[in-house]
């Protein structure tokens, strides 16, 4: 057990819970909750991860891998369709979204007679736009990072200590965040954008994002990438293969990878 108050704290909280049902997307922040769970609870953990068209895929695969690492229990809530409330995009579309999930989440956990719901925000979560909070609020969600002002630095740095192969792994969103709030969510939009960032990711770029304005692709690299990938060759690769695509034009935001960039506080 990691020696740090805000540790012990979480643990002590994980441990008054008595059983949980964990929604995991194989983020830094879900991974680092259900480690601790599992110290906390033992077998008494179910980690849950929604499979959606806006997931994208390798995230899916990466989460299954991580819960046999950790041996916990796993399932997947399959949701095929892209739901009438959220398919023009609103700007509470996170809070639509999250309240159908979790409201899922909530059935199988009061099936499976699990005590309660858990997920993974933390405290700099409530820094950004994250109308998704409220849902979770109003389905009585437990957020135990948050509770215990577990900060985004602190969770890299406890999962570093546990030995989590996420520990450094960048920040992630689901696709519909690439798309402008009030656009149409096309299923072969949602594709076109999560191969374009395999194709990025795939080159060496880490924490990248293809913001999709109709035929026009806005990469966002972390910034210490930009210069390497102003590179005129890797430029025309990554030109090319986006066109194969279905982007008409592709650019590069000058200032680089910004959390919540489409968000109205942007």
């Amino acid at each position: 057990m990691i020696n740090d108050k805000k540790y012990e704290s979480l643990i002590k909280s994980l441990k008054d819970l008595g059983s949980v049902v964990i929604a995991f997307s194989g983020g830094v922040d879900s991974t680092f909750l259900m480690r601790a769970a599992k110290e906390a609870l033992e077998d008494k953990v179910l980690a849950v991860t929604i499979v959606s068209p806006y997931i994208p895929k390798w995230e899916i695969e990466e989460a299954k891998e991580i819960v046999k690492e950790l041996n916990v229990k796993h399932q997947l809530i399959e949701v095929p369709v892209i739901l009438d409330d959220i398919k023009y995009n609103p700007d509470d579309r996170c809070y639509l979204c999250k309240n159908f999930v979790f409201s899922k989440i909530i059935e199988l956990q009061k099936e499976k007679g699990f005590q309660c719901v858990i997920d993974g925000t933390n405290l700099d979560d409530t820094k950004d736009y994250r109308p998704g909070m409220r849902a979770l609020k109003e389905l009585k969600v437990v957020s135990p990072l948050l509770e215990n002002n577990i900060t985004k630095d602190d969770i890299r740095r406890f999962s570093k200590e546990l030995g989590l192969s996420t520990w450094d792994k960048p920040a992630y969103a689901c696709l519909l965040s690439r798309i402008p709030y009030n656009q149409e969510i096309k299923f072969e939009e949602l594709r076109k954008i999560e191969n374009s960032e395999i194709h990025l990711m795939k080159l060496g770029f880490k924490g990248v994002r293809v913001r999709s304005h109709g035929d026009l692709a806005r990469i966002e690299v972390q910034r210490q990438d930009r210069k390497r990938i102003c590179d005129e060759k890797l430029m025309d690769k990554i030109c090319e293969k986006f066109k194969e695509l279905g982007f008409k034009y592709v650019t590069l935001d000058l200032q680089g990878y910004k959390m919540g960039s489409l968000n109205k506080n942007n």
